[in-house]
């Protein structure tokens, strides 16, 4: 593990990126959209010409090679390689999106080029586990990993946390991502360097220990997006097909939203790997 590398799945506009980069660390941050790469090799060209951030500008995939990726024309953050996602993005939003070709590596060839870093996020619309599965041949993993849970069934869930336990992370975060914005950073600061910084809205926000909140065990978590679920099934979007409607729960506080998943590795297994087994919950 490279205990000064933050891998960036999902880079979009850079928001997690520069983050990171603010606090002291090397970056290699990943993307799909080529129109994005572009914008950010520009915002970001000190951080490429000093040699701590390197940008990728490839989809994440099963397979290298050509694949079909769908520019959402509403946001730019709902891109994604999964048809399903960009259906679900035209039914409940009227989000259209075009399709144009990019070129795909998969995660196991980042994680052999560049290294195991100390912080792997990852938020690439409908394919998360992607990553984490490229972990499973590793002989080492990142100390601290987020993903964006999915909302669309506990049984994904259920399939997240899984996978999170087998590979040795043990301690969990939820975090609301519609609280992002609001969030201080603590001093002085438990990863690298402290920075003022507002998070914008839709960024990752805070990792590993400067993330709130105290680290609870598995157990723990799938309770919690257990009621999580209730409310959605209640308030989510699926139940409320009117926007204006939607506009309203968002405005009183009542929107589920949607929520990140922050995981430690397990200090009894360690940054190697060794002790880690494949284990059913």
């Amino acid at each position: 593990m490279d205990s000064d590398l933050v891998i960036d799945v999902g880079m979009h506009r850079g928001e997690d990126t520069e983050f990171y980069l603010k606090k002291g660390f090397r970056v290699v941050a990943i993307e799909a959209n080529p129109d994005l790469c572009r914008e950010c090799e520009h915002k970001l060209a000190d951080f490429i010409r000093d040699g701590r951030l390197t940008i990728v500008d490839k989809a994440i995939a099963e397979q290298p090679g050509p694949v079909s990726f769908f520019v959402n024309n509403s946001l730019s953050v709902w891109g994604t390689l999964d048809p399903a996602w960009r259906d679900r993005n035209l039914e409940l939003y009227g989000a259209d999106s075009r399709e144009i070709t990019v070129t795909a590596t998969t995660f196991h060839q980042i994680l052999q080029q560049y290294g195991i870093p100390y912080y792997l996020k990852v938020d690439i619309e409908g394919a998360d586990l992607l990553c984490l599965r490229a972990l499973e041949s590793m002989p080492s993993k990142p100390r601290f990993v987020s993903i964006e849970s999915s909302i669309r069934s506990f049984n994904e869930i259920f399939e997240e946390f899984s996978l999170l336990y087998s590979l040795g992370y043990r301690r969990y975060k939820i975090v609301a991502q519609q609280r992002i914005s609001s969030m201080k950073l603590p001093f002085p600061a438990r990863e690298g360097q402290f920075v003022g910084h507002k998070f914008e809205p839709g960024s990752s926000g805070p990792f590993g220990n400067d993330v709130p909140g105290e680290w609870i065990d598995v157990e723990e978590a799938l309770r919690r997006y257990i009621g999580i679920h209730r409310r959605i099934r209640l308030l989510g979007d699926r139940r409320f097909r009117s926007r204006i409607a939607r506009s309203v729960l968002r405005r009183l506080g009542l929107a589920p939203g949607w929520y990140d998943t922050h995981a430690m590795l397990s200090p009894e297994i360690g940054v190697n790997g060794a002790g880690i087994k494949t284990t059913n919950l």
